[in-house]
Parts: C-alpha cells; sequence; structure tokens
C-alpha cells in the first residue's frame, strides 16, 4: 500500500471522529470504531496491506528520544506502553506524527498533552492498531486467525528493529530531560 494512500486512510477515520479524534481517553472514543468502518470498504487484501504498513510506520517512531518524551508524558512508559504510544501517535494523524518522530519536544503543543501535565485526562495511546484491522477484515468475512497469519506473511521480508533509534539519555535524569525536551520538561517537571 503507497504511504500517501495509507495516511489517507487515517486521515478519513479522523474526519469521521471529528473533534474528538485527538485523545484515546475519552468516554466512547469514536476514532476505532471510524477507522474500522473506513477499512471495512475495502478488500481483505487491503486490509491486510494496511495492517502490514502499520507496523512498518509505528516502527519508523522506534526511537529513544521520542520513548523517553513518552515516559516522560506517561509518567513511565515501558516496551508495551512505548506499543501503544506509538500506535496512538498515529492515530494523530501524519503531520503530527512526521513531527514528533522528528522532534519529540514537538509533542508539548498538543492540547491533550498540555491537559495531561495539569493533571486534566487525556490519553495519547491506543491498545492496537490491528484491532481496527482484524475487525474490519472478520466484516469483510475474515477470521482473526487468518488476518494474523496474511499480516505475519506480508509483514516477513520487513527489517525489525532490535533496539531503538536515536540518542539515549536516562529518562529519569531531569537535567537530561530538560536539554533533550526542554518544552515538554516544562510542562511536566517544573
Amino acid at each position: 500500500m503507497d504511504i500517501n494512500e495509507w495516511w489517507g486512510l487515517v486521515h478519513r477515520a479522523r474526519e469521521a471522529a471529528g473533534d474528538r479524534a485527538d485523545d484515546r481517553d475519552l468516554p466512547e472514543d469514536p476514532l476505532p470504531d471510524a477507522l474500522t468502518g473506513v477499512l471495512a470498504a475495502l478488500e481483505p487484501a487491503e486490509i491486510v496491506d494496511f495492517a502490514a504498513t502499520a507496523d512498518e510506520v509505528t516502527q519508523s517512531a522506534y526511537r529513544r528520544p521520542l520513548w523517553n518524551a513518552a515516559y516522560l508524558i506517561e509518567g513511565g512508559c515501558g516496551d508495551d506502553g512505548f506499543m501503544d504510544f506509538r500506535d496512538g501517535l498515529v492515530l494523530l494523524g501524519r503531520e503530527v506524527f512526521t513531527r514528533a518522530v522528528a522532534d519529540p519536544d514537538s509533542l508539548a503543543a498538543l492540547p491533550v498533552v498540555v491537559r495531561m501535565s495539569r493533571g486534566k485526562g487525556g490519553w495519547i495511546g491506543y491498545e492496537s492498531l490491528d484491532g481496527p484491522a482484524r475487525e474490519a477484515y472478520a466484516r469483510a468475512g475474515g477470521s482473526g486467525d487468518e488476518f494474523y497469519a496474511a499480516v505475519a506473511a506480508a509483514d516477513q521480508d520487513r527489517i525489525r528493529l532490535r533496539e531503538p533509534g536515536g540518542e539515549s539519555w536516562d529518562a529519569e535524569d531531569a537535567e537530561a530531560t530538560r536539554r533533550n525536551l526542554p518544552r515538554l520538561a516544562a510542562l511536566f517537571l517544573d
């Protein structure tokens, strides 16, 4: 699947979710269902392609500076939490995702992050982009086992990063965090 087409599907789901598309912490979050609906209009092979491309996109965000930003924003962030964070970051759209991968400190400008820094709720993460894709695949007549087997086959030639890229620092070192993520540190540490 062409990356522009892939991001276009995410954009269509965001449009369908409306003004509630930027926060996974709302009651009855509309974006997962909107994404399922967008994907359900595709052929099963295209749904698998979407899921395989999602794996590739989230791998591009497997970077230590972004992980440290997630750690700061969420008050801690392990392996599973960082997978959820990256999946949720995708749901914020191409522009936010691309900017955050290049400059994790840019997340300080997001209203949901500002709310989180003030203890007013909010969450960026999303449990798994596989969920809407799997549900759409089921609506198209496939089973969960078939879906996972098809995605695994589509992913078999893709290179998986074993370690996150980018500069590393101890996420609990406040001074290093202030140097590397000054805007986020101003929200969460100061």
